[in-house]
């Protein structure tokens, strides 16, 4: 840590990154860097907060790869800072960088909770209601925009498995918290139940919705959302009510 960081950017330091840490299932690695100088700090006043991670766990089993969130001008009220905390007089706005891997993605696809939200669902299979019982799913990145599901379901009454295979284009919805599947491609497989792709673009969906990766006191809201081989990367604007702290 470099000598000339103040001791009172230092303990803030310290308060958010425990604080963020404590909403997390898993942290790899999490850096908070506060940015101001004394005089400033006892007037209320912080230049920047800028908060890097990496390999953070959410809710529902969701890995992030990367965040990264840029606040600048945050208002606090200085009598915080002597208990080490961040507590802001008044909102504010940062920009964030989200970055999903292929794998990240893949196993929220097969954990427990997308499994179950799957499972508590009956649809119609060639005319027949049934439970659908994901065996594997794997979701690839495989660029041009597109992300590609091929997945082998289990029908629990009839004891059938079946394949599904489709790509799809991502799109943020009008509110930025959405993401929707739109122009969906079927693979060599049929398409044996419009319900049964539509839960797994459902599923899709509630993975990737953006309130997953909201922390106590901030709300994310997607400007971009772009796809490379591997890896999907969220630009998004940051509302900040409060910076958790310790």
């Amino acid at each position: 840590m470099p000598d000339n960081q103040g001791l009172g950017e230092q303990a803030l330091n310290k308060a958010a990154e425990i604080g963020i840490s404590s909403q997390l299932d898993e942290v790899e690695n999490l850096d908070v860097d506060v940015k101001t100088d004394p005089l400033k700090l006892l007037g209320g006043e912080v230049d920047s907060v800028k908060i890097e991670g990496e390999g953070l766990v959410m809710q529902k089993d969701l890995r992030v790869e990367e965040l990264e969130m840029q606040m600048g001008n945050v208002a606090i009220n200085p009598l915080s800072v002597a208990f080490g905390k961040i507590e802001l007089t008044k909102p504010t706005k940062g920009s964030t960088r989200v970055v999903l891997t292929q794998d990240d993605i893949n196993r929220a696809f097969n954990s427990e909770y997308v499994g179950s939200q799957l499972q508590s669902q009956k649809i119609h299979v060639n005319g027949q209601l049934v439970t659908i019982v994901p065996q594997q799913v794997d979701f690839r990145l495989p660029g041009n925009s597109k992300v590609a599901i091929s997945a082998s379901i289990l029908l629990r009454e009839t004891n059938e498995t079946h394949q599904v295979a489709f790509s799809a284009v991502p799109k943020v919805g009008a509110n930025g918290q959405t993401v929707s599947l739109e122009n969906v491609e079927y693979g060599d497989t049929n398409e044996i139940s419009p319900d049964l792709t539509k839960a797994l673009i459902d599923a899709t969906s509630e993975i990737l919705n953006l309130s997953n990766f909201d922390l106590e006191g901030m709300s994310l809201r997607v400007k971009q959302l772009q796809i490379e081989t591997g890896k999907l990367i969220m630009q998004a604007e940051a509302y900040v009510e409060q910076i958790p702290s310790a």
